[in-house]
């Protein structure tokens, strides 16, 4: 039997979970995604059925490990990383989820987080965690299930209950329910977790009305929580060993381990995350504090990695949009070809909103649109204006992140599904002026969590080593006037302005 010699990264997203094995040369020897349905009980609500999460998982791995041709016992570690702020709460009995999963992108605690707004606490909300007061975020998540489900509050508060973002749900399971933990990274993303001190905060978790004892203990991001234990489709004994928000975790596999270094990742939304150290930067311009990471077990008092992050809620999901609902593609992999059509976009904007507006306007009754359209408008000023959209709220993002940090950004990595399209890549690039950087293998996220696990049981030597191994596949340089790219942002600025009105 050959030795140990694979990490096994587990990348639970929104749409579908993916399961990666990587040998210690980052050769992906086998890779499977597995897609589950998306709920929406009502406008602006959406949801998941853990049960289907868990079933993604295990096909997704399982069909890893038959393309790669190899057998289970091959796996040293295992990572995982997640859909962050997606709320579970279960049984911890049973371990059965007590309600479906409320997904980061759900609304339905906007009235909650309008009247803590106008209690005056949103300030003192933002220095403890970072970040504002916004459905989004998992603790009015967590509240709405407790105030929701017949008794649960009162049994969350005896201990019978467990809350946990995705990575601490599939942790559970993967242990048999031995262990209930997260990382900083995920930690950060729930208005419970004091950035300073690292932990829980009483004030925020009486302000939210979230009992203590539902919440799991906050370890590293690099560490062995446990070990896997009564599964079917793996062995018993085989370490889980990094955890990492989804974001978290691609900044750790673009090698972006210096301050100041970025990556925007293109999936469901984009997601903008620049490095800053060991110290948390509050934003002036609309962003939001978060942890990066943490390296290396408790213990050894290492400290925390931070950074700054702006979240575009719809991204890819505004192709998924062409597709699904407009069908003016068919497939999404066609909408590069009908946007190159076009010159231009024929004086069209279209504000993908679909979510509200997130970083840096945070306007979550926001809603989407099409405008300057005229008689001549096709399908593919359409297509062409939902890629500019898409760029344009990123440059949103990256131009907040170059004020708070007072110098504009060298360059910008990018990742993701749809950062394989060349043309929106050279949007991105025109529009902020800056270089873009498409590494070797666009599923960073899954690398970093393998990376992070790899770390903790000696798999990786060390971070330099991983950085070492980074590839870049191909670079956007800016080609468009600084003229023209002023344009762009005018009008775009014009139908942000009028969308909020």
């Amino acid at each position: 039997m050959s030795p140990p010699d694979l990490v096994l990264a587990i990348d639970q997203g929104t749409t579908g979970s993916t399961a990666i094995l990587v040998d210690d040369a980052l050769t992906v020897r086998g890779r499977a995604n597995v897609e589950f349905p998306q709920h929406y009980p009502r406008p602006a609500w959406v949801e998941h059925q853990p049960e289907e999460i868990w079933a993604s998982v295990q096909a997704s791995v399982a069909r890893a490990l038959r393309e790669a041709g190899v057998d289970a016992s091959r796996i040293r570690a295992i990572g995982i990383t997640n859909q962050r702020e997606t709320t579970v709460v279960w049984e911890r009995a049973s371990s059965r989820p007590i309600h479906p999963a409320i997904v980061w992108q759900c609304r339905r605690t906007t009235e909650v987080c309008r009247s803590l707004k106008d209690t005056g606490v949103e300030p003192r909300v933002r220095e403890k965690t970072g970040l504002v007061l916004d459905p989004y975020f998992s603790g009015t998540k967590v509240a709405w299930i407790l105030d929701h489900v017949d008794g649960a509050r009162a049994r969350a508060e005896r201990g019978e209950l467990a809350f946990g973002t995705i990575d601490s749900f599939l942790l559970w399971r993967l242990t048999g329910g031995a262990v209930h933990a997260t990382d900083p990274s995920n930690a950060s993303r729930t208005l419970l977790f004091d950035l300073h001190t690292a932990d829980w905060d009483d004030e925020l978790t009486t302000l939210m009305r979230v009992p203590r004892a539902v919440l799991p203990e906050v370890r590293s991001s690099s560490e062995v929580y446990g070990i896997t234990r009564g599964l079917d489709f793996l062995p018993d004994g085989i370490p889980i060993a990094g955890i990492a928000g989804d974001q978290q975790a691609a900044l750790f596999g673009q090698a972006c381990f210096a301050p100041g270094e970025a990556k925007s990742t293109y999936g469901t939304g984009a997601f903008v995350l620049m490095n800053t150290g060991a110290a948390p930067v509050a934003s002036r311009h609309g962003l939001l504090t978060t942890v990066a990471w943490r390296l290396g077990p408790l213990a050894e008092k290492r400290p925390l990695q931070y950074a700054l992050e702006g979240a575009v809620f719809i991204a890819g999901a505004a192709v998924q949009w062409l597709r699904d609902e407009l069908r003016i593609i068919g497939r999404a992999s066609e909408v590069e070809d009908l946007a190159r059509s076009v010159p231009d976009s024929g004086g069209v904007s279209v504000v993908p909103a679909f979510a509200g507006l997130g970083a840096p306007h945070w306007d979550p009754e926001a809603r989407g649109a099409i405008l300057g359209l005229t008689r001549g408008s096709n399908r593919a000023h359409i297509a062409r204006a939902t890629l500019e959209g898409i760029a344009q709220q990123v440059a949103d993002v990256v131009l907040a992140m170059a004020a708070d940090s007072g110098q504009p950004l060298a360059v910008l990595k990018v990742d993701g599904g749809a950062a394989a399209n060349d043309l929106l890549m050279q949007m991105q690039a025109d529009l902020l002026g800056t270089e873009v950087s498409r590494p070797a293998f666009l599923e960073t996220t899954a690398f970093g969590a393998a990376f992070l696990a790899g770390l903790a049981v000696g798999f990786f030597a060390s971070p330099d080593a991983i950085a070492e191994r980074w590839r870049e596949e191909r670079r956007f340089s800016p080609v468009i006037p600084a003229e023209q790219r002023a344009s762009a942002r005018a009008a775009w600025d014009r139908a942000i302005a009028r969308l909020r009105a």
